[in-house]
């Protein structure tokens, strides 16, 4: 057996040293986050006489309140959650057969098709050409035009290829002798091997989805179709902090917090549904990358 190295002074400091600095390091990126939570359960007075936010000055749900005085907010989240869960669905429904088809070196030009599936994280079409097919298929002022143009990646459905490609070819030969389809196949052997892959590709959806805001600028002119990004852009950007607030509190608007507590919704549930996913993360990727 091996003897174990006794613990040095170079190694104590050595490891001090790494200490502080990755402590710096998460201060630093933890720091902008635990600001806007601070910030949005302060009083505006808190706000601007604290050198360095840390702790709010009690639990204040005014901001809370003016985000909440009209509908607005509420509808722009459903909006939201409408187009991240069905855009996901379609979304990972059409990545998760594109990427088993490709997967099979059976497959008649199968070559050909990855390399101009490839090609199209290449080059664009570019913003003019890519409205005029969107007017041209009627999605124009329509929740649709969110989800449909975007309803497939190409680098999503790469990352899931090269997965399902390391998966040993003799179970689909074993299942396919007692007599299943590819949809079986699909189903009971693929899909429940894949849960890294599967939960990665859908957490990079679903960020996708709730962080777009440009495509809705685009294509969206009705006010009651817009998601949360486009009005927490109009705040941030346009400081039109009115729009939230009813006729009764905006006398007295605390501007800043009340963009902090919108920040603060808006974050709330990738943040939520993050940690879930987090264990598939990383294995999902590194797997998809490496293989095929």
């Amino acid at each position: 057996m091996k003897k174990r190295k006794p613990f040095s002074l170079a190694d104590a400091s050595f490891n001090t040293v790494n200490f502080l600095i990755m402590t710096v390091v998460v201060f630093i990126t933890l720091y902008p986050f635990w600001y806007v939570l601070v910030a949005s359960f302060s009083s505006m007075n808190h706000l601007y006489t604290s050198q360095l936010l840390l702790w709010p000055d009690g639990l204040n749900l005014t901001s809370y309140r003016f985000v909440l005085s009209n509908d607005r907010v509420p509808r722009a989240f459903l909006n939201s959650a409408f187009i991240v869960v069905v855009g996901t669905a379609i979304s990972m429904l059409l990545t998760t057969l594109g990427a088993y088809v490709l997967s099979k070196p059976y497959l008649p030009g199968r070559n050909a098709f990855t390399g101009f599936i490839v090609l199209t994280m290449l080059f664009s079409g570019g913003l003019i050409p890519f409205y005029m097919t969107v007017q041209f298929l009627g999605l124009i002022d329509t929740i649709w035009a969110l989800i449909i143009p975007s309803a497939i990646s190409s680098y999503n459905m790469i990352i899931m290829r090269n997965f399902l490609q390391g998966i040993p070819s003799a179970l689909e030969e074993s299942a396919h002798i007692d007599g299943a389809t590819h949809l079986q196949v699909l189903l009971r052997i693929y899909l429940p091997l894949s849960a890294p892959v599967l939960a990665t590709i859908t957490l990079f959806y679903a960020v996708s989805y709730w962080n777009s805001f440009f495509y809705a600028i685009i294509f969206l002119n009705r006010q009651e179709l817009q998601p949360i990004q486009v009005l927490l852009r109009e705040v941030l950007q346009q400081s039109r902090v009115d729009m939230l607030v009813s006729e009764d509190y905006r006398l007295n608007s605390p501007t800043e917090t009340v963009k902090m507590a919108l920040v603060i919704v808006t974050i709330v549930p990738i943040i939520v549904i993050y940690p879930f996913l987090q264990k598939y993360f990383v294995k999902g990727v590194l797997i998809g990358s490496l293989k095929g």
